[in-house]
């Protein structure tokens, strides 16, 4: 015959062991899940993106607004997400910004709000210290000729160089770490180009539809 005190004490374990062995299997299932994709401004924006051999997550990701105009679509991947945005600005692993435009719009009418972005975030002395890499950037981001909805720019940032494409085809890459950071304060700084936009790539909240 089986005491009862033993009989309890082995039911005892058995929970907890199994009540073990689930939370094991919940942090496996939760690690295993990829970030999910979103639909913004009937943007399909993917959950992950590969980018210099890594497998980038979303960040986040949001709708880029003039007056009453949308604009573009924004999306942040990186390695590991992250809501400081200190930390993005500064990191040296890869990232990925990609722009889904929304409209019709030239690269030069890009680079030139890219650069009223620069000015807004950055110091007089700052701009000075990076005028030939900023020289080079419009120099070639000026040759995507003219964009259109659905066309998308994409920009990536690894060890402090960064690559920008548009509408799938390279257009140069500028190798400063400095340029690196003041870009990704045009929508990470402390004077972005959109308040809620930046809250949305930092992963603080999200529009869909």
């Amino acid at each position: 015959m089986i005491h009862p005190n033993t009989a309890f004490g082995s039911v005892r374990t058995l929970l907890r062991h199994t009540a073990a062995a689930l939370a094991l299997a919940t942090v496996g299932l939760c690690a295993a899940t990829p970030a999910l994709a979103l639909t913004i401004a009937n943007v399909d924006v993917p959950g992950q993106q590969s980018v210099a051999g890594r497998d980038l997550t979303l960040n986040g990701a949001g709708l880029r607004q003039r007056f009453v105009f949308h604009v573009y679509v924004a999306a942040l991947y990186r390695p590991k997400a992250s809501g400081d945005a200190e930390e993005i600005l500064t990191s040296p692993e890869p990232q990925m910004l990609r722009l889904t435009l929304l409209r019709d719009i030239s690269s030069k009418a890009l680079t030139d709000a890219l650069n009223d972005g620069l000015k807004a975030n950055c110091t007089e002395a700052e701009l000075k210290d990076m005028a030939a890499t900023i020289d080079h950037f419009e120099a070639f981001m000026k040759t995507g000729g003219e964009g259109a909805s659905g066309d998308r720019v994409d920009m990536i940032f690894n060890q402090g160089t960064v690559s920008v494409s548009f509408k799938g085809k390279a257009l140069g890459e500028v190798k400063d770490p400095r340029f690196a950071t003041a870009l990704l304060k045009v929508w990470l700084g402390a004077h972005p180009a959109q308040e809620s936009l930046k809250a949305a790539l930092l992963g603080q909240e999200s529009k869909s539809n």
